[in-house]
């Protein structure tokens, strides 16, 4: 059975930073686009970033980049967003989901249809 499980989350203040982790399991942690999304109240929900479990290829959303980093520890199927120079604005819950990379696509996007979702974690910045 497919399993991702977000963790990390919690309340930090404006300018702070936190470490959200995706463990992953129940398949192979190669050849996937690995992507965090948020949703905050009242909002559609928003992609944040992925990369691609196979190659590192990273992106980003504009409203986080420079401020957040992904990464992935495939050895421990975990992927991990940094998080720093938080704002109130990044309040949300935050969802690790994965997709399967097929007919030779190599890198993630940050628009692909997730196949897999895992349970968010909440991330508070006050201000």
């Amino acid at each position: 059975e497919v399993q991702l499980q977000a963790s990390g989350g919690g309340l930090v203040q404006a300018g702070g930073s936190l470490r959200l982790s995706c463990a992953a399991s129940g398949f192979t942690f190669n050849d996937y686009s690995i992507n965090w999304f948020r949703q905050a109240p009242g909002k559609e929900r928003e992609e944040v970033s992925c990369i691609s479990s196979g190659d590192g290829h990273t992106d980003y959303a504009d409203s986080v980049k420079g401020r957040f980093t992904i990464s992935t520890d495939i050895a421990k199927n975990m992927v991990y967003l940094q998080m720093s120079s938080l704002r109130p604005e990044d309040t949300a819950v935050y969802y690790c989901a994965a997709v399967p990379l097929r007919y030779g696509i190599t890198w993630c996007s940050l628009y692909y249809d997730m196949e897999y979702w895992g349970k968010g974690t909440q991330v508070t910045v006050s201000s």
